[in-house]
């Protein structure tokens, strides 16, 4: 999965934020802080459609856009990602784990038990 930059991840929070697909306009007035052209706007959600976060369907004459997948679905894929770069992942786990807080770690042996489970 390609990274984001600082505008489409800009871009993508606002959509992850809605409860259903949004206009480039919409964008634009809910990004209203960065003082963005509509054509950038329109060019950022062309590019994050191309790259697979954003799913396009027609709107009358406008497009409506929505992710593909979760926020959550994508800081997951960024992690596994990151741990293809280490030599040995079992270290890299092992590090993580000792890294998080205590409810994280009881999150994630919830998670592996439940996974087990199955």
């Amino acid at each position: 999965m390609k990274g984001l930059g600082e505008l489409e991840r800009s871009i993508m929070d606002i959509i992850w934020a809605q409860p259903s697909p949004v206009t480039a306009r919409e964008v634009g007035r809910l990004i209203a802080d960065r003082d963005l052209a509509p054509t950038t706007v329109m060019t950022v959600l062309d590019r994050l459609t191309r790259k697979g976060f954003l799913l396009r369907t027609r709107d009358g004459r406008a497009w409506r856009y929505e992710p593909t997948e979760s926020r959550d679905a994508y800081v997951a894929e960024l992690m596994l990602e990151a741990l293809d770069l280490t030599g040995d992942r079992s270290a890299a786990l092992t590090r993580f784990a000792q890294a998080v807080s205590g409810t994280e770690a009881e999150i994630l042996l919830r998670a592996l038990t439940e996974l087990e489970d199955e």
